[in-house]
């Protein structure tokens, strides 16, 4: 079934519900959000958009992304997200490699597009955009459970970025796990576009239009704290998608506005490590509004959830182990620990966590290498290693390829982040290996001091040795103002090493 068919039917159902906000403004309820859609496909129809066919979207958040990707998704097409803080090299590539087109781009990205493309570009912002979703409304695309909607292309941190093949079944089995396994949905909340559409966040919206729910995007089009805690005030209950490094900021703000928040339902946050220092602050501040999932572009959003009961409570004996872990499998899939000769591990062992079911991908986009190495017998190789307990719930260690072996013995980075973290001169921390001729590989941490804090090396040590092994302790602390990240805020631990080296 076309995941578009959703649209529809909440517009034939509750066609007058409020649907697509612009900050404070309403722009449309279904009934107009699901015409303008409709005619959006007719367009792009009567322009050669035919079955499976590639348009890219490379936008800032706004309403009009929805109406986009409805709209290429009742033509039968496929949506190509591109983050728009991409160089426009890195832009020229994923459209090449996904053979989109045509593209839908802000205004302000037109020219820098043009430079790197013959396609087609269609401004959102634009008279040609509102005259596309205009005219006579096109009919729903018949589409099956394994025929390709999204076309998304990992961050690329060790090389070419890969397009994962994101289908219109896992899209439905990533969406009915949300209300089964992350947090309800009703119509009377609110769908707050906080984090890139392009990414994590846009992968909620076809849930929230099943059920009739608001779509908020803020007036600045990008992630800004004081803007987030005004809009849900204003309009909640809502839920949004976060990555850490916003909710850390989100969290800081509101401290500094001595604001508890309200109007927020739920914040689910993942795409990265969190750290528990990090959590229970925000809990502290915010209350039981937490949901953390677990999931890649290859199992989007759908590996394991860690619910807002786990996060929130404290009387359980072992409650701070729980809030250390990305909580237990979601609904649709299946997990296992395994070695590397894939072979399943005991309960408490750390090896590579794997995931099957029916959020995982097909495979990546005319590359079968990187699909066979990936994918094996129906298992999603995640490349993250962690160990699961009695009660199903998952702790990531690390990635495998940031494990640091000194001496032939395993130093995880993030366990180490995870001390440093707790320590007030600390506000960042990234742990990463350097070679040494004695050990092989010897721990380098790089910190990003807390406001007018200076770490020293000698109390940093023993906060460490209160905790950890001393063997595990960095041989050296490298002050640094920020952590380079790429677009989605993930830490580059490889331009780390690189510094490193030079």
């Amino acid at each position: 079934m076309n995941i578009a068919h959703w649209l529809e039917r909440t517009a034939h159902i509750a066609g007058d519900a409020p649907a697509l906000m612009h900050g404070d403004d309403l722009l449309a309820d279904y009934a107009s959000f699901h015409a303008r859609a409709a005619s959006l496909a007719a367009g792009l129809s009567a322009r050669g958009l035919s079955k499976g066919g590639r348009v890219a979207l490379c936008a800032a958040n706004t309403p009009d992304y929805l109406v986009a990707m409805f709209g290429v998704w009742i033509a039968g097409g496929v949506i190509v997200p591109i983050n728009a803080k991409l160089h426009p090299k890195e832009v020229a590539f994923i459209l090449h490699d996904s053979g989109a087109t045509q593209i839908f781009a802000d205004a302000a990205l037109r020219e820098s597009l043009a430079a790197q493309t013959p396609l087609p570009i269609v401004c959102l912002d634009n008279p040609d955009f509102a005259t596309l979703t205009a005219g006579p409304p096109g009919a729903v695309t018949p589409r099956d459970a394994d025929d390709l909607a999204w076309l998304f292309y990992t961050s690329g941190t060790t090389g070419r970025p890969k397009g994962v093949q994101i289908t219109h079944g896992m899209l439905m089995a990533t969406s009915l796990c949300y209300p089964v396994d992350v947090d309800p949905v009703s119509a009377k909340d609110a769908a707050l576009y906080a984090a890139p559409m392009s990414h994590g966040a846009g992968l909620y919206a076809p849930i929230h239009v099943r059920m009739g729910a608001r779509h908020i995007v803020p007036r600045s089009g990008v992630f800004d704290p004081g803007e987030v805690l005004a809009l849900s005030q204003a309009h909640g209950p809502t839920s949004m998608f976060m990555a850490p490094t916003m909710l850390r900021r989100l969290t800081d703000a509101a401290r500094a506005a001595k604001s508890p928040g309200h109007g927020i339902k739920t914040i689910v946050y993942g795409g990265g490590p969190m750290y528990r220092a990090d959590i229970e602050e925000a809990v502290a501040c915010f209350g039981p509004r937490f949901v953390q999932i677990y999931g890649q572009g290859e199992c989007p959003m759908a590996i394991t959830a860690l619910s807002r009961a786990d996060i929130a409570d404290r009387r359980h004996p072992r409650w701070r182990e729980r809030l250390a872990s990305v909580g237990r499998a979601q609904s649709a899939v299946t997990l296992a620990i395994m070695d590397a000769q894939g072979q399943p591990l005991p309960l408490g062992q750390t090896g590579e966590v794997m995931v099957r079911g029916a959020p995982v991908m097909p495979g990546y986009w005319n590359n079968p290498n990187a699909t066979a190495a990936t994918l094996i017998d129906g298992w999603l190789k995640t490349g993250d290693l962690g160990h699961l307990d009695a009660d199903g719930y998952l702790t990531l260690v690390d990635r495998s390829k940031d494990v640091i072996i000194s001496g032939g013995t395993n130093i995880y980075p993030r366990e180490i982040e995870e001390v440093l973290l707790t320590h007030p001169s600390v506000h960042a921390v990234a742990v990463v290996g350097r070679p040494s001729p004695a050990w092989g590989e010897e721990v380098v941490a790089f910190i990003v001091p807390a406001p007018g804090a200076t770490p020293d090396p000698v109390t940093l040590d023993a906060h460490l040795l209160n905790a950890l092994a001393r063997f595990k302790r960095p041989k050296a602390y490298i002050p640094i103002a920020d952590l380079p990240r790429n677009n989605y805020g993930k830490v580059l631990k490889t331009t780390l090493r690189e510094m490193l080296s030079g």
